[in-house]
């Protein structure tokens, strides 16, 4: 039952993950779920939501709980707002080359590459019962990204890492004409990936792309700055890691 409850988190994750990126701050959240009948892993996935709010500092103000008669499995979509002053919108414009990333530890999968992970399920090259880490609820990162904004005056982008993983998704906060160099071996890369790639034969670059590999966030800041934003991170009780640098 617990299983059904971790999903309800990761909703109000993936949405409020990518609220924050921009300097707002999430609001309120909305949840519509779709199912054949409603029973009591509904009521799981809505503890779970529950939860995720909680954490997030975020009303649930309204929702859907819906019966569709043709339907097979569960069916969830979130809505969440936020708000920020304009001149306070973080959109990657301030970025300037030898910038620093920090990656934000990921407390596993992040609800992302599922359609391999079951695909290897199915084929029966891993179960869920020898891996129940895969079901680990997704990091909400609200709280330190807050602590970040208010007392690091330099954060100039930020990206949530999920489908597409590290080189999708950094490159987005980035203005034209800069890259970023990301070295792979700056963070210790977490068992379950480890596992993954070895169950399902999967090389490298399709790992990149399609999982975070331990890093659930990233935030972009000057060299001179790097320190005391990771010894905040820490604080919060996250790891992070200078995980690459910005060039032209």
């Amino acid at each position: 039952a617990s299983d059904y409850a971790t999903i309800g988190q990761d909703l109000v994750a993936m949405c409020v993950n990518d609220v924050i990126c921009s300097g707002a701050k999430p609001l309120y959240f909305l949840d519509y779920v779709s199912t054949k009948k409603i029973d009591g892993n509904v009521a799981d996935i809505m503890v779970g939501i529950l939860k995720g709010c909680e954490i997030a500092g975020v009303e649930l103000i309204g929702g859907e709980t819906a019966e569709h008669f043709r339907q097979r499995e569960y069916d969830l979509a979130g809505f969440c707002t936020g708000l920020v002053e304009k001149k306070k919108i973080i959109d990657g414009s301030s970025i300037k080359p030898s910038d620093i990333v920090i990656g934000l530890e990921s407390s596993g999968l992040h609800s992302n590459g599922y359609t391999l992970i079951n695909d290897m399920l199915w084929r029966q090259k891993i179960n869920y019962r020898d891996l129940p880490e895969l079901l680990t609820p997704t990091r909400i990162y609200t709280s330190v990204v807050k602590r970040l904004l208010d007392e690091v005056d330099t954060v100039y982008g930020m990206a949530h890492i999920t489908g597409g993983g590290i080189p999708e998704n950094l490159p987005r906060c980035l203005p034209e004409g800069l890259t970023v160099r990301v070295d792979y071996n700056s963070w210790p890369l977490p068992e379950i990936f480890k596992k993954i790639q070895l169950a399902g034969e999967i090389d490298e670059e399709e790992m990149k792309r399609v999982f975070n590999l331990g890093i659930g966030y990233c935030v972009i800041v000057p060299a001179n700055t790097s320190e005391l934003t990771r010894d905040i991170i820490r604080d919060e009780g996250i790891n992070c890691w200078e995980i690459g640098e910005v060039y032209e």
